[in-house]
Parts: C-alpha cells; structure tokens; sequence
C-alpha cells in the first residue's frame, strides 16, 4: 500500500507568489484568501507584494454593529473581540457577518515586481477587504475605546498583485477619505444603472448613512427623475433633509416589508431602482415590493441574505433584477470623493459621523 499523499503547502511552492494572493493561505488549501480560515502574515514579502504600516482601521459597518450588538456597548468587549479575530485568522473577518472593512496606512515596502503603482512613503486607503488582507496588529488598540468604526492602531498589511489601493488626497482629513472609500463602489454602481434608464425613480434605503447619501448624490448626477431616501426615525429624516440631497424623505421600518412598500409608494414610487444601504438583516423583502415590475434592487448590504432576496422575490412573483453590490467599479474612488466635494450636504453627513 503506498503512502499517503501529503498536503501542498501552497505558500512555500509559489517562489514568485499569485496575484490573488493564494500563496498566504495557510488553511484551507486552495480556496481564495478571502474565503480562508488563516492567512500567513509574515512580514517578508513575495515579489509581487506592497507591505503599508497600518495607522487605521474602517470596519464594516455590519460588522461594527453586529459586535456592538453582541456585546451590548461594551467597547472594551468589542475591542477584546477584534483582536482575537485578527489574531487568530490573521486578517479582519467578522465570523458572524463574514464582512472586515479596509485601512489607511503608509507604504513601507514595495516588491520588485508589484503592479500596483505604489512608491514607499505613499498615504494610501486599501480599496479591498480586509476579509482578504493579511493583518498584524501590534499596539493592542490601546487608542481604541471599542465604540466606532473607526479604528486608530498600529501594525502592517499587506497587498496582493491584483489588490486595489488609492493614494489618500492632501486636502481632505485622512479619516474623512477613509469613510468615502470605504464605500466608494455604491456610488459608482448606482450612477452606472441610473444613467441606463431613461431618467428613473430611484429609492435609496438608509439614506442618510455613508454609502445612502453618496447613492442619493449619484443618482441624481447620473440623471434620477426622482430620488426617494428612506430612513428609520425622526433624526435621521432631519439630517437628510437638511443635507438637501433627496427629492422626498420618507420614515419606515426597513424590515416591514409592507410598510416600506407603502412609505416608497407615497413618495413617488414603486422605484425603478431600489439601493439597499442598511447595515441590518431582514430588509430583502421590503426592497423587492418597493420596486416596479422590470426594476433593479441592488444590495449593498453585507447583512442581505442573498438566499432570502431570491427565494422571496420568487414568492413575491417579482419581476426584478436583483444584483450584488461590488465593491469595486473602475475609477470609484476618485468619484465618490468628487462627490463629496461636490456635494456640500453629503460632506455635512460624513463629517457629522466622524
């Protein structure tokens, strides 16, 4: 009987390494980075890679709420909680939502065949997840209270061949670029399927958050005959009015399907286009009713059970298209930060947030 076969241990027969990174996946074997249970951080490059000096973190926001949630406000908790994932997954990856965030760092070293573009010294914000990046923390948080999204620290990260990293603008506060780019694809996707209709209605839910207010901005650039922002309370509806960024401002309850129908339906609606932006579970069903026969819905929610989408719009006998927020659409960073200088209401609402 011969022997076993053992194992390939990918990250030391890859010499050159792989543009996906696939030569940092310590377990399990094969799968894509982002996929993997551990990712190898050592701080020795392949030649294709750029390491950056971590000065921040921008967690997803379901992944922010979710530990917040968990741990009922407890920011000593939540801090507790990141660091034990980093530690043992070797990268930012909420178990629970599967999403991580991105970071602003400085780069410190770049290898010789990386195609990134990238010089030592360069402020950057990573455009990719941090589900994929592999991550060492060195400072314990100690300049983190646990209680926003926003996370100071210290440590390094490395980039991939094929990852994706913009150089942090001179005019705007580091952290306020952070919060645009980290959800610089919603904007950019929205514009892209507005400007593909002939001037639709188009209903942001969540309004009033990051990626809400920048879809709203978009799609009235990109040529929305009515915007429709949808917000959970009174506060909310203040802010977004104030920011004067939406045609009509409606209060529902995402995840009442019925009742978000009815508040879209009022305002203008059904919309052609429905952009999910609420970092909460439960709200597919509402989006789909609150969409016309032939319309879009586009998730952009790491909440969305994207089996509930489907298996509700079937129920529903909804003739829509529902498509997965990616992240990534050629030229978003530079457009969502135009917007933000553009858009003197959507600045307001970001700045009001850091």
């Amino acid at each position: 009987m011969g022997r076993k076969a053992r194992p390939v241990d990918v990250s030391t027969t890859l010499q050159a390494g792989d543009p996906t990174g696939l030569h940092r996946v310590l377990a399990p074997h094969g799968v894509l980075p982002q996929t993997a249970e551990r990712l190898d951080t050592r701080h020795e490059l392949w030649p294709d890679e750029v390491r950056v000096r971590v000065e921040r973190l921008n967690l997803d926001a379901a992944s922010f709420r979710q530990l917040e949630r968990k741990h009922h406000g407890d920011g000593a908790a939540v801090r507790s909680e990141v660091l034990d994932i980093v530690s043992a997954r070797g990268k930012m990856q909420n178990p629970e939502t599967g999403s991580g965030g991105m970071l602003v760092g400085v780069v410190e070293e770049v290898g010789p065949e990386s195609p990134l573009g990238l010089a030592v010294g360069d402020r950057i914000a990573t455009l990719v997840s941090l589900t994929l990046t592999p991550l060492v923390i060195t400072d314990d948080l100690a300049g983190w209270d646990g209680r926003g999204e926003q996370v100071p620290c210290e440590g390094y990260a490395v980039l991939f061949g094929r990852s994706i990293a913009a150089v942090v603008p001179d005019d705007l506060d580091p952290a306020l670029s952070l919060s645009v780019m980290d959800v610089c694809g919603a904007p950019a996707l929205t514009a892209r399927h507005v400007a593909a209709y002939d001037a639709p209605v188009v209903a942001v839910i969540g309004a009033a958050g990051k990626s809400g207010s920048l879809c709203l901005a978009a799609a009235r650039r990109a040529g929305a005959r009515r915007t429709i922002g949808v917000v959970p309370h009174d506060a909310e509806a203040a802010l977004l009015r104030g920011a004067d960024i939406a045609d009509e401002v409606v209060i529902a309850d995402a995840t009442d399907p019925v009742a978000l129908r009815d508040a879209v339906t009022t305002a203008g609606g059904p919309a052609d286009i429905t952009v999910v932006c609420v970092d909460v579970p439960g709200c597919e069903g509402g989006a789909i009713l609150a969409t016309a026969d032939g319309g879009t819905v586009i998730f952009f929610s790491m909440a969305t059970s994207f089996s509930a989408a489907a298996l509700g719009a079937e129920g529903l006998a909804a003739d829509v298209t529902m498509l997965v927020g990616n992240g990534y659409v050629p030229g978003h960073a530079q457009a969502a930060l135009d917007l933000l200088r553009a858009e003197p209401g959507v600045r307001s609402l970001f700045e009001r947030r850091l």
